[in-house]
């Protein structure tokens, strides 16, 4: 009796890891796996100098996520996008805020989230190029905006 009550409880146990097991993995689906060394760079058309490394979805389309890499000492003056943007700093000093004055820095593991149409300064500090993930929810642009004029 037993051995039956234990060979029962196998059989409901390996059937709930294989229930969990098709539920992580969905037949078909499989995991999206590279190294940084593997991706594929690719100049930024808006932003000389500037790179990313696509990983879903088409920026010049709709919605996206990439591996941008930015050159040292890059200052990208007021500015705005289209569609909200979320940057995941994962190397060196990247700024950001309303105006030069009052932006601030983000350091390795900071996430900074613009909503679409916030006019905003950024870059990377000097030093060494700034490397971080970004999710865009619609298609890229850079939307240079003029500085407001005294008293506005």
């Amino acid at each position: 009796m037993k051995a039956f009550l234990a060979a029962i409880a196998v059989v409901c146990v390996s059937m709930r890891l294989l229930a969990q097991e098709g539920a992580q993995a969905p037949e078909g689906k499989r995991p999206f796996m590279v190294s940084f060394n593997d991706l594929k760079w690719v100049e930024l058309p808006e932003r000389k100098g500037m790179q990313f490394a696509g990983l879903s979805g088409d920026p010049k389309t709709g919605a996206y996520t990439q591996i941008r890499k930015v050159p040292a000492g890059t200052d990208n003056p007021l500015h705005s996008h289209s569609s909200e943007i979320t940057n995941v700093i994962i190397s060196e000093v990247w700024y950001t805020g309303p105006n030069s004055t009052s932006a601030k820095d983000f350091g390795p593991g900071s996430v900074v989230t613009m909503p679409a149409d916030w006019v905003h300064v950024s870059g990377c500090r000097p030093g060494s190029e700034c490397v971080f993930y970004q999710q865009g929810k619609g298609k890229f642009d850079f939307k240079p905006t003029a500085a407001p004029g005294p008293g506005k």
